[in-house]
C-alpha cells in the first residue's frame, strides 16, 4: 500500500468505517494478522476490530490509536468487560506510515 492510500486512509471523515488488513503484536500474545474494521475518528485518530471473529487477542475486542501530536498517539484497547485499557503511547514508524510502535506492541493497518 503506498503512502498516500494509507494518508487517505487515516484522513477519511469520522463515521466512515471501511475494511482493512491488520497487523498486531502485543508482548504475551500470539500476533493478530488479518481483516479488520477500521473506524476514523477524525485528525488521524481512529479505531479497529477485527472481522470474522470477536478479539483481535484473548479480551481485546477494539483498538483505538488517539493522535496527540504530529506522528505521536496514546493507544488503548477496550476489553470484553468493557474496560478501556491503556497500552501507552506510540510513534508512527517511520519508513512504515501505516504502522504505529509503542513500548511493546506495534499496530499496522493497510
Amino acid at each position: 500500500m503506498t503512502a498516500g492510500l494509507v494518508l487517505a486512509l487515516l484522513l477519511l471523515p469520522a463515521g466512515a468505517p471501511r475494511a482493512a488488513s491488520c497487523r498486531i503484536v502485543s508482548a504475551g500474545e500470539a500476533p493478530y494478522l488479518g481483516p479488520c474494521r477500521f473506524l476514523p475518528d477524525g485528525g488521524g485518530s481512529f479505531t479497529i476490530e477485527p472481522i470474522g471473529r470477536r478479539f483481535f487477542f484473548p479480551r481485546i475486542g477494539e483498538i483505538t490509536v488517539a493522535i496527540t501530536a504530529p506522528g505521536e498517539a496514546e493507544v488503548s484497547g477496550l476489553t470484553a468487560a468493557g474496560i478501556n485499557s491503556r497500552w501507552g503511547a506510540a510513534r508512527r514508524e517511520g519508513g512504515a506510515p501505516a504502522c504505529w510502535l509503542g513500548g511493546n506492541f506495534r499496530i499496522c493497518v493497510y
